[in-house]
């Protein structure tokens, strides 16, 4: 799945080259990835959202890595529940910045597990780390990295950043007055 926006160097060509790939390692994942894959799309962000599985589908998951870099991808999030050994295992075969999301999975103790998986990689191999479940995070953390180099994600991210002050200010505001809505 991808979606065009422009390219990190440029603010007016369309592109359908996905520049942050989004994976994880099975199919009850999607719940949570999803999240990122929404806000990217928000964001005018080009992504592709896939399964790559570092147990079931181990030669796939090197495929995948190493020739990330080679088909446009800039950023990589990958999530990961139970031993988490997704994202390590992806950075691992890559240079490309990994985003680590914690699954709190079935199999999971509390997430704990996937936490700590992607916290403790050893030094040089690095996954940035988000929260538990925290897939929209990683979006945001993808797009601040991606607009390094590029004006219009920047302005989407400080609109970004204004919405979700506005909204607390609504609240506040609500509060004053003896209500609050639900939207």
């Amino acid at each position: 799945m991808t979606t065009a926006a422009p390219t990190p160097n440029s603010e007016t060509v369309p592109t359908d080259t996905p520049l942050v790939g989004i994976i994880m390692g099975s199919q009850s994942d999607l719940k949570i990835m999803t999240a990122a894959a929404e806000l990217l799309r928000q964001f005018g962000v080009p992504y592709e959202l896939t399964l790559v599985s570092a147990h079931r589908t181990p030669h796939r998951l090197v495929e995948y890595a190493e020739n990330a870099r080679k088909r446009g991808l800039r950023v990589l999030i990958a999530g990961g529940g139970g031993a988490a050994h997704l994202p390590g295992m992806v950075a691992s075969f890559t240079t490309l910045p990994v985003i680590g999301v914690p699954i709190n999975s079935a199999t999971s103790i509390h997430g704990l597990d996937s936490i700590l998986s992607m916290l403790q990689m050893p030094a040089g191999v690095p996954v940035a780390t988000v929260a538990l479940d925290g897939a929209t995070n990683a979006a945001v953390l993808a797009t601040q990295m991606l607009a390094l180099s590029n004006a219009r994600l920047q302005d989407a991210l400080e609109k970004y950043r204004t919405s979700l002050k506005d909204k607390v200010m609504r609240t506040i505001e609500e509060l004053r007055k003896g209500g609050l809505n639900d939207d």
